[in-house]
């Protein structure tokens, strides 16, 4: 897009970086399964967070290491509940942040730090807690300050959302228990497939760059992911690097994960779908339903994985293939202007907050018994012109859905 893509290219050698690295790794991984820690608890938000549940899912609690909890969400019953599960006094707190700034995570922090001074005391709190962040961020300072246990730094030029094979992904598998090494050599020999090739077909991420990028420009532009049950948790952080890096500008490419899969009647003409088989043990039903789907002439992208430890190849292939597919779209992959307008605009509501005691005032369009809607007052207009200035509420609902035609999509967002 001639923006700043050059700046956010490390993740390309990033594999090559960890391999280099491992014997400083393990020697921390020892250290922690010799404190008998129990369990690890992971406080990080999107790309911190999502490439070590998806590890946890995978390959369970591996014997010898500490169990794995993650906590990507300031819900008070989700803190509450993981708060109950865990006995402070032997537990570590892997607090994950790129920028050191995500408001999240340092609510998270918090709490938690305040809990552990509460069991073992202001001078014992910080060594149950690590730290992984870009150099120079808010949250290397307040480490470096409270004396955390360890601080890992990850690399500026990787955006979150390929950060898997980097710091953020690599060090809570290690001290899971992961072999690391076979992770980043499946990695690696990825790596080097996706490396420069006489022609496009011949390099994997490419290929199914190119694929994803002209089949979304085509009408095409949801992608439904099926994965074997052994690798199912691979579909949310596929969800989030393809959506997040190709939806912008008017553009992208939806992913839909976790949707059981339909009859070849039940889909229209805007679909393309990935098959992510795990050999080792596939489900027969799977297979079934997306020979039929092929069989109907709808477009169907396999991807087989030998075993797990191939989700290390996987993490590298699709990384590549996003930043084709944008490419390929004529959007920048690296950039994320909505996430960062959604900070800016939450600064300034907790600063108003802070300021005043109270957040501003918000007005519903309508109220109906316990049912208030909001929207801006552009949408209220078009909304009240459609089901008429004295509409119920299910005439305003109807009204909104009934704007989506063929290729559009309806999302339901629960927070």
């Amino acid at each position: 897009s001639g923006a700043d893509e050059a700046q956010w290219l490390d993740w390309l050698t990033i594999v090559q970086d960890q391999l280099d690295g491992l014997d400083a790794l393990q020697g921390t991984v020892n250290e922690i399964v010799a404190a008998d820690v129990r369990p690890l608890v992971l406080l990080g938000l999107g790309g911190s967070s999502l490439c070590p549940d998806v590890l946890r899912e995978t390959f369970g609690h591996i014997k010898g290491h500490p169990d794995w909890l993650g906590l990507d969400s300031p819900d008070p019953e989700r803190v509450g509940a993981v708060a109950d599960a865990v006995d402070m006094q032997r537990t570590l707190f892997i607090v994950s942040s790129k920028s050191g700034s995500t408001l999240e995570p340092n609510i998270l922090l918090a709490y938690f730090f305040q809990r552990v001074v509460e069991v073992v005391g202001e001078g014992q709190a910080a060594s149950h807690f690590i730290a992984i962040t870009d150099p120079g961020s808010d949250l290397e300072r307040q480490a470096t300050g409270a004396g955390f246990r360890h601080i890992v730094h990850g690399k500026p030029q990787i955006g979150g959302r390929f950060s898997a094979l980097s710091a953020f992904g690599v060090v809570p598998a290690a001290i899971m228990g992961l072999a690391v090494g076979r992770f980043l050599d499946e990695a690696a020999q990825m790596v080097e497939a996706c490396g420069e090739k006489d022609t496009a077909a011949q390099n994997p991420g490419v290929l199914l760059g190119v694929v994803l990028g002209i089949a979304a420009s085509q009408g095409r532009d949801k992608m439904t992911l099926f994965t074997s049950p052994g690798i199912a948790s691979l579909g949310g952080w596929l969800e989030q690097l393809v959506a997040e890096s190709t939806g912008k500008s008017g553009k992208g490419i939806i992913p839909v994960d976790g949707e059981a899969i339909g009859s070849p009647d039940s889909y229209g003409d805007d679909r393309v779908f990935v098959y992510l088989r795990l050999e080792s043990a596939p489900d027969a039903v799977q297979d079934a339903a997306v020979a039929e789907l092929e069989a109907a002439g709808q477009p169907v992208v396999r991807i087989p994985l030998a075993e797990t430890y191939r989700l290390g190849a996987e993490f590298f292939r699709w990384e590549i293939a996003t930043a084709v597919a944008g490419a390929v779209l004529g959007i920048n992959p690296f950039d994320q202007p909505d996430v960062e307008a959604s900070k800016i605009e939450t600064r300034k509501l907790t600063a108003a907050y802070e300021a005043s005691g109270s957040l501003p005032a918000e007005q519903p369009m309508l109220v109906e018994g316990d049912l208030s809607l909001y929207t801006n007052d552009r949408n209220a207009d078009e909304l009240f012109a459609l089901a008429g200035s004295d509409a119920t509420l299910a005439a305003l609902v109807n009204a909104h859905l009934a704007r989506a035609g063929d290729g559009d999509y309806v999302a339901l967002l629960a927070y």
